[in-house]
Order: C-alpha cells, then sequence, then structure tokens
C-alpha cells in the first residue's frame, strides 16, 4: 500500500514539473520571429516591430528577429499576404493598430481583424502634432486660429490613408478648435516617415503623427510639437502640452499590438503571449519603451478581441460624427 501510494506521489510529482516546466517554457520555445510591417520604414509600424524585436533578443528572451515592410492597401496588402501564406507563417507576427479597424470600416480592406489570430495589443502611443523647427507656428492655437480663418490654408500631413487615422485626429483636433471637421486638408503619404520628410520639405505645414515618431525629430532639433493627445503630459517631452490643458477637449490613445496568421493554434497564439508578456519585466524593454514614450498597454488574447470589438463601436460612431462613414 505505501509502495502504490509513493508511486502516485512520484507520478503527480513528476506531472507537476512537466506542467510547471511547460508554463515556464511555452514562450520561451519560440527561437525567431519574422516581423512582417504593413507600411514602409520610419513610421509607428515599423519602429514597433524594430523596438519590439530589439528588446526580445538583447533582452535573451528571443534567438533572432528578421523584418520585412511590405507596404500597400492602406495595409491590406500585409494582411491579405499573412492570410495567403497562413500555413507557412506560423513564425511571423504582424505589426498593426487603430488603423486595422479604421481601414476595414471604410472598406480600404475587406479583411478585418476576426480573420487573423490577435495576440495581444503592446504599447499605446499617443498622437502627436508638429511643424518645422522653422515655422510660424508657435503654438497649437495659432494653428487653429488660420484653421478657422481659412480651413485650406493649413496642409496636414500624415501616414495613413484619406479617412485614416492621422486624418481621423487631426480633424477631431480641429472640431475641438470650432473648426469645420470635414474641411481638413490633409495630404496623405506612406508611413509617418515619408510624411515627416514632405512636411520637412514644406509640401505641408503640420504633420499628425504617433507621439513616438515625432519626439525623435524632436530630439534632433527639427520639428517643434505643438502639442500631443494624452490626458497629461509625458516625461518623455514634459515641455509639451495636451491640447486638454490648451482648452481643446479632445484626447486619442493609438493602441499597437501583434496578430498572428488565422491558422495559428491557441497553443501557438498563448506561446507568443507568453514571451510578449516577459518581455515587459526586461531592462532592455525599459529603454526602448522610454526612448519611445510608449505607454504600457498590455491586453492578450480574448481581452484584445473584447477591447477590439469595443473599439470598432466607438471609432465607427466617431467617424460618423465626423462624416468620414
Amino acid at each position: 500500500m505505501l509502495k502504490k501510494l509513493m508511486s502516485k506521489q512520484t507520478a503527480l510529482a513528476a506531472a507537476l514539473v512537466v506542467a510547471t516546466s511547460f508554463g515556464a517554457t511555452a514562450a520561451q520555445a519560440i527561437d525567431d520571429i519574422h516581423f512582417l510591417i504593413p507600411g514602409g520604414a520610419g513610421g509607428g509600424w515599423d519602429g514597433t516591430a524594430r523596438g519590439t524585436g530589439e528588446a526580445l533578443t538583447k533582452s535573451g528572451l528571443l534567438g533572432t528577429a528578421s523584418y520585412q515592410n511590405m507596404s500597400g492597401g492602406g495595409g491590406g496588402k500585409a494582411i491579405a499576404h499573412l492570410i495567403e501564406t497562413a500555413d507557412q507563417a506560423h513564425g511571423t507576427l504582424m505589426v498593426n493598430s487603430t488603423p486595422i479597424v479604421i481601414r476595414s470600416l471604410t472598406g480600404v480592406f475587406p479583411q478585418s481583424f476576426r480573420d487573423l489570430t490577435p495576440i495581444a495589443a503592446t504599447i499605446g502611443d499617443y498622437a502627436a502634432f508638429a511643424v518645422p523647427a522653422s515655422s510660424k507656428y508657435q503654438s497649437f492655437s495659432d494653428l487653429v486660429a488660420d484653421y478657422n480663418a481659412n480651413p485650406r490654408s493649413v496642409a496636414v500631413a500624415g501616414g495613413s490613408s484619406r479617412g485614416g487615422m492621422d486624418h481621423l485626429v487631426a480633424a477631431m483636433a480641429f472640431k475641438a478648435g470650432g473648426g469645420d471637421a470635414t474641411k481638413v486638408k490633409y495630404v496623405s503619404y506612406d508611413a509617418g516617415g515619408k510624411a515627416m520628410a514632405g512636411m520637412l520639405s514644406g509640401e505641408t505645414h503640420v504633420l499628425s503623427t504617433g507621439f513616438s515618431e515625432a519626439i525623435a525629430m524632436k530630439n534632433a532639433g527639427e520639428v517643434r510639437i505643438l502639442a500631443i493627445t494624452a490626458d497629461e503630459r509625458s516625461p518623455a517631452a514634459p515641455d509639451v502640452p495636451t491640447l486638454q490643458e490648451l482648452g481643446y477637449d479632445a484626447s486619442f490613445v493609438n493602441w499597437r499590438g501583434f496578430f498572428g496568421a488565422p491558422s495559428l493554434s491557441d497553443a501557438e497564439a498563448k506561446a507568443y503571449q507568453e514571451l510578449l508578456a516577459d518581455m515587459y519585466a526586461t531592462d532592455a524593454w525599459s529603454q526602448v519603451r522610454d526612448r519611445n514614450g510608449w505607454t504600457e498597454i498590455f491586453r492578450p488574447g480574448p481581452e484584445f478581441v473584447a477591447f477590439l470589438e469595443q473599439q470598432e463601436g466607438v471609432i465607427g460612431d466617431l467617424m460618423r460624427e465626423l462624416g468620414f462613414l
């Protein structure tokens, strides 16, 4: 009897060791990730994918990371590619953000987040309004004054398509300033890097972009950030005011996160989620996060899906109010 009991205890102990080991090493089983980026170099998607890969590899959580920029169709080309190559793409994570919801609503591409495997939202990036360092605009209020006098006199650059996120945020801000949100003179570029270059060359007057994209150029002395869409000032740029404190009732945060192929198994998706969760505790991640001024927003799996469904409803209502739907 004692021998049988000891045998059962040994078997139970072994099972516990196996279970514990699986929980501890599920994330470690992933040795390399291919990051698919739906836009060009220099944009927010590009920075998020490369920053995440940098943190994972420098911390030792991941062996190697590779990157592929695939522009086209407002991000639709990369989504279609991931779906078409699903069975061969279980080692691929595609970065995306709020535009996957916006562009699906507007019919820019026929797919939605439901056609992929949502892995996790990982960061939040506020929107920012930047002008060249030599610009006549010293404050966001100066910009609003010109816009209200003549909306066509203010050309706004953005790294998304017309009716996309950068356009939507600019319209929201000018509307909060008393202007007509439907009259924004918006110039679309392929990703934030090209939009920044277009503004610096004089093609446009102000850039509507992610805060993390603007802050790098601000630190280089090339632009001034007039305002950000956070509720409070960011420690990464404490001299930059928020729209709220300037008297404009508008705020916005753009989530960014990752999606897997639609044929990804639950176990594979969970392994990716655990890997990203482990990343938050590393010094390498802290350095990447603080350098870019990102806010941590970790919503894995079902929590991510529920968040996306909620955002779909909220953004749809806002776009209808602004005349984009």
